[in-house]
């Protein structure tokens, strides 16, 4: 039986299946999917759970797999708040930006990460997709990737040396991991912003890309 998690707060606990019946996260995966079993499926708190603002255009889902995960950072305050009130706050606030400020139709990453161990859904239709396994979500995170690409955003800012909470890095291998498994990316196919374009998103993360890489294979078993 597939196991799943919920790696949330400053001790990044675990909790077991009860988790599963919490309204608005990520139901079963179809019968093909559930069949690659050697990952944990993370909770995700959907766009309905933590109140999203609808979608100002269509969300366009591709036929295509991505190939590739990129990792980012919010920019956001380094908060002490590692609620998962502040999980939501924090993807109103991305969501927001992105809509208000970029005037892109949603927010831009496809997850989110808080620091305190939170994964909510970023663009609309991306959870859907990666519970089934197919299809992506077109999103607008990296310049040139985005039809590859799943785009994954921890909340804080950590381009001036600042080092991510356990409980986040944690969840972020967990997540990794389980759309690796989902969308058959290998975890060397694992990239920081930077990678593709000029910008210092996401910061300490592309020094931990090796760490994170190795401990997505290791949870992949």
């Amino acid at each position: 039986m597939r196991r799943r998690v919920l790696l949330a707060g400053t001790a990044g606990l675990v909790a077991g299946a009860a988790t599963a019946s919490m309204a608005g996260t990520a139901s079963a995966a179809t019968p093909a999917a559930a069949d690659r079993s050697a990952a944990v499926q993370p909770d995700i708190d959907s766009c309905a759970t933590w109140g999203a603002r609808p979608a100002r255009g269509t969300i366009s889902v591709l036929t295509n797999r991505p190939t590739k995960i990129i990792v980012h950072h919010t920019v956001s305050d380094n908060t002490n708040d590692f609620s998962r009130a502040q999980a939501h706050a924090h993807a109103h606030w991305v969501q927001d930006l992105h809509m208000d400020d970029n005037r892109w139709i949603d927010t831009g990453y496809h997850f989110l990460v808080s620091r305190g161990g939170w994964i909510t859904e970023g663009r609309h239709e991306s959870l859907r997709t990666l519970t089934a396994g197919n299809g992506l979500v077109l999103g607008a995170h990296t310049s040139g990737q985005n039809y590859g690409a799943i785009g994954i955003a921890n909340e804080g800012a950590y381009h001036d040396g600042a080092t991510p909470p356990t409980a986040q890095w944690d969840v972020l291998v967990t997540l990794c991991a389980y759309v690796c498994q989902q969308y058959g990316i290998a975890p060397t196919e694992l990239y920081g912003h930077m990678d593709f374009n000029s910008t210092q998103c996401p910061g300490i993360f592309h020094d931990m890309l090796p760490r994170l890489r190795d401990e997505v294979a290791d949870a992949l078993g």
